[in-house]
């Protein structure tokens, strides 16, 4: 099936992403829904002058020749292939084009990867890969619009979140919350999205759910007497819509090059925390752009799913931090735990409701990485959680912020529960 066409991505300065607040970076014009089940991936590799440091690079090829060059070559693969063209996306980080083919229906995706693969024009191909996000919000609830909500949150209870704030509320870092799209004017988020990018072929919307109780839940308003408090309310947040709602209640979902041409732009911008609430098939090109992030300096916290092989992709990846719901009753060695039930948080249309899962685990410990960065300063290495067992198990939120030697005070939180909503038994 044949995509329209996305219009490039602006190419945005960091002095001009740091100022504007709110900047959209793309737009797109409303098409139809993507089935990804017949279409492969290729990558094929840039020319030596394609990419050249400090040209403004958003999205387009750094010059009209090389792109022309590129597509037309593109274009023969996939004629000679029986393919259809049908999106493009530089990855100048890996040095490769990734190209969007579909395969006719009476053609496997696998077998037409493995055709692609012996063309010697190819660097490599795969199958488009289709992720989950691995959370949910209570439908139908609304837990209390315009209602203080701090206390009923686990992580004020558990991580002693207000004295957390008393030394760090992660002031300055960036956080890129790769997901669906946030809604950047909840009265809780208003403010903190630094800049929201789409790079999905879907229809443009406003808010989704997923996308939106997880940035709450990362840096959603301090002090301003309405709804929750994100564990790093001083964050600023990169609202990157790579993920989509399906219809009739079917979840999230993300595929393979929507996610990676957002994995792409936070890295090129130096984001300092990525969020990835989501899991699915091991992936090599999601691979080597989570292997140029890390080593760049970024901190890559992904969700566990305890159905997939190794906890799934990204979770699965060295050196990402793998975080599950502290609920679950079995987790793997290496594997972080944190709150992920019972979470108030905000959802579209100015609201907040509880949700679960392992999504908004992986939320809280981004969140957390932020006050880490923050304290820590930019210069810092590799962040380090103290938690229950080596690498992994109970998070303790304040030993991690303040070293391990020290402790958060000991006076219980001072917390007001009169006139909340009351959270429904579990």
């Amino acid at each position: 099936m044949k995509r329209p066409r996305p219009r490039r991505l602006l190419g945005v300065a960091a002095a001009v992403w740091t100022a504007c607040a709110g900047l959209a970076v793309a737009a797109r014009a409303p098409g139809p829904a993507i089935d990804a089940r017949q279409e492969v991936l290729i990558l094929v590799r840039l020319p030596p002058d394609h990419y050249r440091p400090g040209v403004g690079y958003g999205g387009g090829y750094a010059d009209d020749l090389s792109r022309r060059n590129q597509r037309r070559l593109a274009g023969r693969i996939a004629r000679s292939h029986g393919l259809t063209l049908v999106d493009d996306w530089p990855m100048p980080l890996i040095g490769l084009d990734c190209f969007v083919m579909a395969a006719p229906s009476t053609q496997s995706v696998d077998q037409a990867s493995a055709d692609l693969a012996r063309d010697p024009a190819v660097a490599w191909s795969q199958p488009m890969h289709l992720y989950h996000a691995e959370g949910q919000a209570r439908q139908g609830k609304d837990e209390g619009r315009g209602d203080p909500l701090f206390a009923a949150e686990p992580a004020a209870r558990e991580w002693r979140l207000a004295e957390l704030h008393k030394v760090a509320t992660g002031r300055g870092v960036s956080v890129a919350v790769i997901d669906s799209q946030v809604e950047a004017k909840h009265p809780d988020l208003a403010g903190q999205v630094a800049l929201s990018a789409d790079f999905t072929l879907q229809p443009p919307r406003n808010s989704e759910r997923h996308g939106t109780g997880v940035a709450g839940v990362i840096a959603a308003k301090a002090d301003n007497g309405l709804g929750m408090v994100g564990v790093a309310p001083g964050a600023r947040l990169f609202a990157l819509r790579s993920c989509w709602e399906q219809d009739r209640g079917q979840g999230t979902v993300c595929d393979s090059v929507s996610l990676a041409k957002a994995l792409h732009y936070a890295v090129q911008r130096r984001v300092q925390v990525i969020n990835l609430s989501l899991a699915g098939p091991p992936d090599m090109l999601l691979g080597k752009l989570l292997d140029v992030a890390l080593a760049r300096g970024a901190t890559v916290v992904a969700a566990f799913d305890p159905h997939l092989p190794g906890g799934g992709f990204p979770a699965s990846h060295k050196g990402v931090v793998r975080v599950a719901d502290e609920s679950l009753a079995s987790v793997q060695p290496g594997v972080y735990s944190a709150p992920g039930r019972d979470v108030p948080t905000t959802q579209p249309g100015g609201r907040w409701s509880l949700v679960d899962g392992s999504s908004y685990a992986a939320a809280h410990v981004s969140g957390l990485m932020a006050l880490l960065r923050e304290r820590a300063g930019a210069s810092a290495g590799a962040l380090t959680l103290v938690s229950s067992r080596p690498g992994g198990g109970a998070i303790d939120a304040c030993a991690s912020l303040l070293g391990r030697a020290r402790a958060c005070p000991r006076q219980a939180l001072a917390i007001k529960t009169s006139g909340l909503p009351r959270l429904p038994p579990r």
